[in-house]
């Protein structure tokens, strides 16, 4: 069992006790956004640091005007 800290730039993102260790250039999906391995450090025989890199979101959405329909 590993101890895995995630990490996207110095933000830990998430800890989790695993039986594997996930291998640079992996997909995974942690809390929902999609990201992708960069980087697997070792730190001790237990302790695995892993940089990700996660997709952009795009939160702009367009907005719709009802007010323009006819009103009956």
């Amino acid at each position: 069992m590993y101890v895995v800290h995630f990490f996207e730039n110095k933000n830990a993102l998430l800890v989790q006790l695993r039986n594997s260790l996930p291998a640079e250039g992996d997909n995974l999906t942690i809390k929902g956004r999609k990201g992708k391995v960069s980087s697997v450090n070792n730190i001790d025989e237990k302790m695995i640091h892993v940089q990700v890199i996660l997709e952009v979101v795009n939160k702009n959405k367009q907005i719709v005007d009802l007010s323009k329909k006819k009103k009956r």
